[in-house]
């Protein structure tokens, strides 16, 4: 059962001293911002119902959230520094008589609100600070990033040895249960642990010979994987069988035991045929696999010295003047920057019912399709700078006072990512999947605007 508010004080509440009861400067416009009824309509449209047990009220559970991007707390360090600090516990609206809701049941609210909940908060949000002209939208300046997904660095030893330990984890939950227990099957995680750890001593020998003798391990890494997957499938089988002799007799946890074990198989020999190929030789191998515990994750190339690929998503950021985050995406794969602009400007004056007086971006934006398309929609200045070697006329247009003016503006968008990186999360996503990035960065990103907008007011 949904729950808004809880508006219920205790003896202890009215108790405290007025000294106390009255929020930090930061907190108290957060909570002004935060206690517009319109953060409660995407609930409400999605999950009002008067059945079951009363869920955590949503005005705390978005004050938990904020505190949490605010400050990068884990759900477990959260809970108990609510429990600890009045003012937090007053700022989220818990009385002192309350328990703070668990850890669990924020992790399990959050999967089950999604990130379409959290962009139509992030939306807003948005349309809120400008209804009230805290934002202009006058000019907007664009950029791409990186955020990583949470999984280790990708090798084809490292990821046969991942599918070779869910496998063999997944068939003893199996086993256990009692189901094909006369199946053959062997565990072989510490033969293949062994080997991994060959391989680390081996790269550190400064020869040659080192890249011929890690291809070697990784090949027989790829058998016992191999091998592996040919027992688990006799499992898979005679499971299967069982379950469809007993299956009115069987829980849900041991159906779903058996359909993790047959997605795992699957994505085993994906790991394999895409090892065979890098054995043979093929090193650009489309739709590559970069980890079995997040499929959607894709090795990106950014040109950085320190990080020249990072595994996870690639996201766009659109800003204002006023440094605000008024339109985000994250996107699967690594697309084009230039096919990005023409959506994100749509978006820009969707949202602010004008197109902008001024847009910034990189070179990577930069085409004559894309400036012609900005100027169609209204746009006055377009600082886009092209890629290539430029034509005499295109040096003068792009070294007018103007277009320089917004192109050092622009770089100012490099500071927010830091600053999104740095203090929101943005770095490292740690809910896995595409629906978990896009929710961990959107509450990443309204907990950014949530302050700056606080700082406006």
């Amino acid at each position: 059962m949904l729950r808004l508010k809880d508006p219920q004080l205790t003896t202890w509440d009215i108790m405290l001293p007025a000294e106390l009861l009255e929020l930090k400067e930061e907190l108290a416009k957060v909570d002004v911002l935060l206690d517009d009824e319109s953060f409660m309509e995407p609930f409400i449209a999605r999950f009002n119902t008067r059945i079951g047990r009363p869920t955590v009220p949503v005005e705390t559970y978005l004050r938990l959230m904020y505190l949490k991007f605010r400050y990068q707390l884990g759900y477990e360090v959260l809970v108990e520094e609510v429990k600890d600090s009045i003012q937090w516990r007053l700022f989220c609206r818990i009385s002192l008589g309350k328990k703070v809701p668990h850890s669990t049941t924020l992790i399990k609210l959050t999967k089950r609100y999604g990130p379409d909940i959290i962009a139509n908060l992030n939306a807003i949000l948005i349309n809120k600070a400008r209804d009230q002209k805290i934002i202009r939208g006058r000019k907007l300046r664009l950029d791409t990033t990186a955020v990583e997904a949470d999984i280790h660095h990708p090798t084809d030893a490292s990821l046969l040895s991942d599918g070779v330990r869910v496998i063999t984890r997944t068939v003893k939950k199996i086993k256990a249960a009692g189901i094909a227990i006369r199946t053959k099957f062997q565990d072989r995680r510490r033969s293949v642990k062994k080997r991994i750890l060959s391989i680390t001593k081996v790269v550190k020998r400064r020869t040659g010979e080192a890249y011929s003798e890690v291809r070697q391990i990784t090949g027989e890494i790829m058998t016992t994987a191999q091998q592996v997957v040919a027992e688990a499938k006799q499992v898979l089988k005679n499971a299967k069988q069982y379950l469809y002799r007993h299956k009115d007799d069987l829980t849900r946890n041991i159906q779903q035991v058996v359909q993790s074990l047959t997605q795992t198989i699957a994505h085993t020999e994906q790991i394999i045929s895409q090892t065979v190929k890098v054995q043979q030789g093929q090193f650009r191998i489309p739709e590559r696999m970069v980890s079995i515990f997040d499929l959607n994750a894709r090795p990106i190339k950014r040109g950085k010295l320190h990080a020249p690929t990072e595994f996870g998503y690639k996201i766009l950021l659109q800003e204002t003047e006023e440094k605000v985050i008024t339109g985000y995406q994250v996107l699967e794969g690594n697309p084009s920057d230039d096919t990005l602009l023409v959506n994100a400007v749509d978006h820009h004056i969707e949202t602010f019912k004008r197109p902008p007086w001024a847009v910034a971006t990189d070179r990577g934006f930069g085409s004559t399709k894309n400036e012609k398309a900005l100027k169609e929609r209204g746009v006055k200045r377009c600082s886009l700078p092209f890629k290539g070697k430029l034509s005499k006329t295109r040096k003068e247009h792009q070294s007018q006072n103007w277009f320089k003016r917004l192109q050092r503006w622009r770089a100012g968008g490099e500071a927010t990512i830091s600053v999104l990186k740095r203090k929101y999360g943005l770095r490292r996503s740690r809910f896995r999947g595409a629906c978990g990035t896009k929710s961990w960065v959107g509450l990443g990103i309204m907990a950014y605007n949530l302050r700056k907008i606080a700082t406006l007011m």
